[in-house]
């Protein structure tokens, strides 16, 4: 199973590897929001805010941003295998459906890695302090949140089996989930409303303890209560999708 997973990763980072504009997105995105969108946030705290005091809000919220684009997007490539007859191919081989699944998931978790580590490397100069405890913390939970997204979007990919239909629903729950977890921006400076909202949407306990742990703050409410939603989403999720793949792949 290992091997096989290894081998479909492999062949999935080949095919990223060959499509240089995508990296090249996903490395200067970072770049462009702590350029030109954090400088806009210095007035919020007050006139005293250094720069570095809003990467400390805005970077955690960014670096789950990514792992949410990072998971999220997988099933393009699902619905572009289903087009090709690769699908089908995988339908004559005895490798595993969930090592099939899994070569997806570990692709899309080191396409959030690297661009994750991108960024921190270009906030540390700006005045972006993390510790570094909390950050190996983060990364484990913003690869489940990476894994759930990720296992989803293929299973609805096989499920939808067409580009237009997936794209709809994906950009019909992108933008609720993102604003509603105050992911550049806390929930906290809008009105009660929107923050009660927000507590239905599993991304904004990412969020909140994203912004614990890059402080250094492992042992809160908010980083436990994340980890508690996720571990069981991550084994229910993964479940779901091997058996869509199961009966996709027969």
């Amino acid at each position: 199973m290992f091997k096989e997973s290894y081998y479909l990763f492999v062949r999935k980072m080949k095919a990223t590897v060959r499509q240089p504009v995508w990296i090249v997105v996903s490395l200067s995105t970072p770049l462009l929001l702590i350029a030109l969108y954090a400088p806009l946030l210095r007035g919020m705290g007050g006139d005293n805010q250094t720069i570095g005091e809003v990467l400390n809000m805005f970077v955690p919220g960014l670096l789950t941003l990514i792992a949410f684009s990072a998971g999220i997007s997988a099933g393009w490539e699902v619905i572009l295998d289903l087009r090709d007859g690769v699908i089908e191919r995988f339908r004559v081989t005895s490798a595993r459906r969930f090592s099939i699944l899994m070569g997806t998931v570990f692709h899309d978790i080191v396409m959030f890695l690297v661009p994750a580590t991108f960024l921190l490397i270009i906030a540390l100069p700006f005045g972006f302090r993390i510790d570094v405890g909390g950050l190996l913390v983060l990364l484990v939970l913003l690869c489940l949140l990476t894994a759930v997204l990720s296992a989803w979007s293929c299973a609805m990919a096989l499920i939808i089996k067409e580009m237009g239909g997936l794209s709809a629903l994906l950009s019909g729950i992108q933008m609720p989930l993102m604003l509603l977890a105050g992911i550049l921006l806390p929930l906290s400076h809008g009105p009660r409303w929107l923050e009660i909202l927000g507590h239905f949407n599993p991304l904004f306990y990412t969020v909140e303890a994203a912004r614990d742990l890059a402080t250094g703050d492992i042992f809160t409410n908010s980083v436990g209560l994340a980890f508690a939603i996720f571990l069981p989403l991550v084994i229910l999720t993964m479940w779901w999708s091997t058996r869509v793949h199961k009966k996709a792949i027969k």
